[in-house]
């Protein structure tokens, strides 16, 4: 076989990344719910046919997934291997939300496809769509004080949801049996096997025009290609151990805080990460399966090194050793609801906390790290309906060592964003009181970090349960190398005019409300870089000017003026 040119070889990389952009894109614009037609809480990508190793992933889907979904691919194909799984045939398409299974919670549901070339399996697509209910003791999925994961919701092995193209009648009504709202999610099922249908088409066209074996060709050289600039990227990196820390406020049933201890070894070209001393598997929501944890790890390298190419080749320099007997590893039956939105961030944190040591002017300090999720299910008078919405929202990145954090970026393992207010007000039975930056919420440092969110959300009609599994609620965002930690994230909750804040601060579940309560919340500010006396006193003037630091808070954390 000849050699790929470089421009064929640029090519086929371009457009490997496209078909995955466009399924991503697909996915968005037919969805029914918010939270993937505007949030774009979803992912797209290209598996191997022989272990589900990534391939290419859309450039618009969730970090977080990438290796979450080479890993329940991977788990398809071997189950099919021994049986434990239905053969695929042409058209079929398997629906797997299992997290123990190479996943994450309940509410990321997987869909994967074989693709076809003369009879044989030549990949899988795959992708994952967060559906905004998935059954479970409250509205949502996300309960705040589960003991175990049947009581987050259902949870499927790998079935064939699509038989040759046609939806199973039966897979589906089991499903729609199951969970709130089931009349809408035809729409968001609809859209995902769409999405992945469309990527079929795309990818059988680059097949046809440059041949199965080149593209082939190209998809090896191309791995091969991303494990070399990666261990480039490390061979820059000082021999050594970092170490570092990062906290879960609480596991939403145990009101004491979870350790993540990291230590992280960088010898030769591979990195080493150990969480050994982390905190047990805890009682509550908050543990983590295996497939979640090492993609935290992943995409928090991503954060690093952004232009290492995305495939599975940019992971093998990076060893991640199974942090058995602690929370990181959680095996059946514990909850996992929290795992994908809120532990993950905290594991990129310590990743970050760790690397900014070794790497200072690369890594920023401590992101948000919440994807603040707020849940709230009830029932609209007005329209004879129920409902169920599902609220993601950023927060201020961390300082760096060139700049100030992003205000109100999205979350640490994603690149969703928070549904428009216009849109969720149309959609459900709420007034969104107050929507504004939360000003003096970054962590003071030469550097400052980026100011969090403030919003205020108002019932309107009827009978709702909210329910809330957020963290940094207790600790605020790490500041690197001298810099302040970022703010809190804050819950209030106004019953009757009667502010209640939860107990575990950042997490609650199906707490009543009516007409008139309303729920206020303040995402965190993004850590602080470096030492805050060193900040341009212009800059600090500045901030003042435009109200993001009062005078007396300007002084108290900056010396100024």
């Amino acid at each position: 076989m000849a050699k790929l040119d470089a421009i064929t070889l640029s090519v086929l990389q371009a457009a490997l990344q496209q078909v995955c952009d466009e399924m991503d894109l697909t996915f968005s614009r037919a969805a029914f719910s918010p939270v993937i037609a505007e949030a774009n809480d979803r992912s797209d990508g290209i598996y191997s046919a022989v272990d589900g190793s990534l391939i290419a992933q859309g450039s618009q889907g969730l970090p977080v997934f990438v290796g979450v979904m080479q890993y329940s691919t991977k788990t398809v194909i071997e189950m099919i291997a021994d049986g434990r799984c239905l053969a695929p045939e042409p058209g079929d398409i398997y629906i797997v939300n299992d997290p123990y299974l190479g996943g994450t919670h309940l509410m990321d549901v997987r869909f994967a496809m074989p693709v076809y070339r003369d009879g044989k399996i030549f990949c899988w697509l795959s992708n994952t769509g967060h559906w905004p209910d998935i059954g479970g003791s409250v509205p949502g999925g996300f309960s705040a004080s589960a003991t175990a994961v049947e009581q987050e919701g259902l949870r499927l092995p790998p079935v064939k949801l699509f038989k040759k193209g046609v939806l199973d009648p039966e897979i589906y009504a089991i499903i729609c049996s199951n969970i709130r709202v089931a009349d809408q999610r035809i729409g968001d099922i609809r859209a995902q096997a769409a999405a992945l249908l469309i990527g079929q088409d795309r990818l059988n066209g680059i097949l046809d025009r440059y041949g199965d074996e080149t593209v082939v060709e190209a998809i090896a050289e191309l791995r091969r290609r991303a494990a070399e600039q990666m261990r480039a990227n490390i061979a820059a990196i000082p021999d050594g151990t970092y170490h570092s820390k990062a906290f879960v406020d609480s596991d939403g049933v145990v009101n004491e805080p979870l350790t993540i201890a990291l230590a992280v070894e960088k010898q030769g070209d591979t990195l080493t990460f150990d969480f050994a001393g982390s905190s047990k598997p805890c009682a509550g929501p908050m543990n983590s399966v295996l497939a979640t944890t090492l993609s935290s790890v992943y995409l928090a390298m991503r954060h690093i090194f952004p232009d290492v190419p995305i495939s599975a080749g940019a992971f093998e320099p990076l060893i991640v050793k199974r942090p058995e007997g602690t929370f990181l590893d959680a095996k059946y039956p514990r909850p996992v609801s929290g795992c994908a939105a809120e532990v993950s961030q905290r594991i990129a944190e310590a990743v970050f906390a760790a690397m900014v040591q070794a790497l200072p002017d690369k890594v920023t300090a401590a992101p948000a790290g919440s994807s603040g999720n707020f849940a709230l299910g009830g029932n609209d008078p007005a329209r004879g309906r129920d409902y169920v919405m599902y609220q993601i929202s950023g927060g201020g990145y961390g300082g760096n060592s060139g700049h100030d954090g992003l205000t109100n970026g999205c979350s640490t393992i994603g690149i969703s964003k928070s549904p428009p207010v216009e849109i969720m007000e149309q959609a459900f039975p709420v007034l969104y009181r107050h929507y504004a930056l939360r000003e003096g919420s970054g962590g003071a440092g030469k550097h400052r970090g980026g100011f969090g969110l403030a919003y205020e959300v108002e019932i309107l009609r009827g009978d709702a349960r909210a329910s809330f599994v957020m963290d940094h609620g207790r600790f605020g965002p790490q500041g690197a190398l001298g810099g302040k930690d970022g703010e809190p994230n804050s819950v209030t909750v106004f019953r009757d005019g009667v502010a209640h804040v939860p107990p575990h601060l950042s997490k609650e579940q199906d707490i009543p409300l009516k007409a008139g309560d309303r729920v206020r919340v303040g995402t965190p500010g993004g850590g602080g870089y470096g030492d805050p006396r060193e900040r341009d006193p212009e800059l600090v003037a500045r901030d003042v000017r435009l109200g993001y630091y009062t005078e007396q808070q300007a002084r108290d954390l900056f010396g100024a003026g």
